[in-house]
């Protein structure tokens, strides 16, 4: 079973990926979509979204990073995926899924999902363009406004010759309401020979054994799960080995949220650790119902010391045992 971070523009950055990496269970971790329109990017941008480049393409735990682009025009993201790939990413996603509306106008995202050709086309270009030791992955919906032309949809990718698909079990009309409809899954991917991976609704341990049962899939990715439970992929990791784990407490989140400095960053202005730290409390409180208690502590705070001092009061480093368990 291989367990992946999924890309949540303006979200799941370089530090975000560095916590959750940290704290251990992911296989994986697919960057933000880099935009490409028309021109070969310069390399100052891929190391703008994966600082990881730097670190043979790993987070400081050892994660692979694979840099996901996002683009219509076919001859520039292969382009732009062979000189991700010269940087040191590992392997290239192709961003099918992306529902915002900026996006899609620009047909980027998954308005393409109406155009399962101009997919394919895309997808055997880089595929072709990018060496084959390398995985060329798609990420997509089950279709833009229903799920009509789902098997169109897939058959594109697989025939187009990517390694792997994942498929976030909505339409881009469901947008990120539950459910997700991972039994129908299972009848677009009979006999293709591609790894796939399910996605969508993955909040707790129960939720990734059903989602394994029904979708079909062994492998899974998780997104907002990941950023309102932080140690989700490890427990599930654990829960499929038999192994026993205790997870973490609201004392050791914080923790791992001051120490890990994902909210230090120099060209950011004082308010941007204040800023940050509420967006994800914003998640976390799905979990941690301290979260919204620590939110109301510190939602006129401004100034980067100040917050930092609130979150000290609570927070506590975790006792790991031999094998690394909290």
């Amino acid at each position: 079973m291989k367990l992946v971070l999924a890309p949540m523009e303006g979200v799941v950055d370089f530090k975000m990926r560095q916590l959750l990496t940290n704290i251990g269970g992911f296989d994986l971790c697919v960057t933000e979509f880099v935009r490409v329109v028309d021109a070969c990017l310069p390399d100052k941008v891929f190391y703008r979204f994966c600082p990881e480049l730097s670190n043979n393409g790993l987070t400081s735990a050892g994660t692979p990073v694979r840099i996901q682009l996002l683009g219509q025009v076919a001859g520039a993201l292969a382009e732009n995926a062979v000189k991700a790939i010269s940087l040191g990413s590992h392997g290239i996603d192709l961003n099918f899924g992306c529902p915002a509306k900026t996006v899609n106008k620009s047909k980027g995202g998954a308005v393409l999902l109406k155009d399962p050709e101009h997919m394919y086309e895309i997808i055997k270009a880089v595929r072709d363009a990018v060496d084959s030791k390398h995985q060329v992955s798609a990420k997509i919906r089950l279709g833009f406004d229903d799920d009509s032309n789902s098997q169109e949809i897939v058959d594109a990718v697989v025939s187009a010759g990517a390694s792997s698909i994942a498929i976030h079990a909505r339409t881009k009309r469901d947008g990120y309401n539950p459910p997700a409809y991972w039994e129908k899954i299972p009848p677009l991917i009979k006999d293709k020979d591609i790894t796939v991976v399910a996605n969508g609704e993955i909040w707790q341990v129960a939720d990734a054994m059903l989602c394994q049962k029904r979708s079909g899939c062994t492998d899974l990715m998780l997104g907002r799960g990941a950023l309102s439970h932080p140690d989700l992929a490890k427990k599930i990791k654990a829960n499929i080995n038999n192994e026993p784990y205790v997870g973490l407490e609201w004392e050791h989140i914080l923790y791992h949220l001051i120490n890990s400095a994902i909210h230090h960053d120099p060209a950011k202005d004082e308010k941007y650790f204040a800023s940050r730290t509420k967006q994800w409390l914003g998640y976390l409180k799905r979990q941690y119902p301290q979260a919204i208690t620590l939110f109301d502590e510190i939602r006129r705070l401004k100034a980067k010391e100040d917050v930092a001092e609130v979150l000290s009061k609570y927070a506590k480093a975790p006792q790991f045992d031999a094998n690394h368990n909290a």
